[in-house]
């Protein structure tokens, strides 16, 4: 009799496994959208983000797997109880135009559609006593417990600096929509997704970093539109942004 030990996967690992396998292969039928996303703009490079712009096939084995998109559908239910906590404190919290399931998402778009931006919520009136601002940018993010911890105590602008350059774009951006918008400062959210705990700042408007986030934007597609490739965010390949890229091999392959 011969006997086996080679690991057999157990039954819990060939549920999670078709589970994976179900959401890749959703995934793998979508669309990969066809403009540059606003809440992108503050990313260290503009060469990833170029890459990203053209829909760039990724390195091979970088595609998302089937646990990152359980985390960012995970990402989403949260932001969805966000709101329903928010509303039941009284914020007047609008998500959908008409506040109706089937109303369009507030967003913007410009350079004839080439970049778009999709807005969490915006704040219409806070419960009384609060003395907000309004309309106000509402902006909700989950992270794990140690980025959590460290926009507690740093703020998001410092510690998040992607999350605030989207804040700054999406408050220029949505002002021609709801006017009184860049005016007064964003309210925005972070969910602790270890420990449910909540973090709630005011970021005033910036309008210098939106408009270098804007002009970011310009560039990276005059330089699409021109067949080139804008330099990298560094010119060491072992630069902590470049080991976590989905395009590092084809880059770093590429003309400097």
């Amino acid at each position: 009799m011969t006997l086996d030990f080679n690991h057999k996967p157990s039954f819990a690992d060939r549920v999670t496994e078709a589970v994976d396998d179900a959401l890749t292969a959703d995934q793998a039928t979508r669309t990969p959208r066809d403009y540059l996303g606003g809440s992108r703009l503050g990313h260290a490079c503009e060469r990833a983000l170029q890459f990203e712009f053209m829909a760039t096939p990724k390195d091979d084995g970088k595609e998302f797997s089937g646990q990152s998109l359980r985390i960012f559908a995970i990402g989403h239910v949260l932001e969805d109880l966000a709101v329903a906590w928010l509303r039941q404190a009284g914020f007047d919290l609008y998500t959908r135009k008409g506040n109706r399931p089937d109303g369009g998402q507030f967003g913007f778009s410009v350079a004839g559609g080439r970049i778009r931006g999709h807005v969490d919520g915006i704040v219409a009136a806070g419960p009384e006593g609060f003395g907000l601002a309004v309309p106000a940018l509402w902006e909700c993010k989950t992270m794990n417990a140690k980025n959590w911890r460290s926009c507690v105590k740093d703020g998001v602008t410092k510690s998040k600096p992607v999350y605030a350059a989207q804040i700054a774009v999406y408050q220029a951006y949505m002002e021609a929509q709801v006017p009184g918008i860049s005016a007064n400062p964003a309210l925005f959210t972070a969910i602790n997704k270890d420990t449910a705990e909540l973090h709630h700042e005011l970021v005033p408007f910036d309008a210098d970093l939106a408009q270098r986030m804007s002009d970011r934007g310009v560039r990276i597609l005059q330089a699409t539109d021109a067949g080139e490739l804008l330099p990298r965010v560094t010119v060491n390949q072992d630069f902590f942004e470049c080991r976590f890229c989905s395009w590092a091999d084809r880059c770093w392959g590429a003309p400097a």
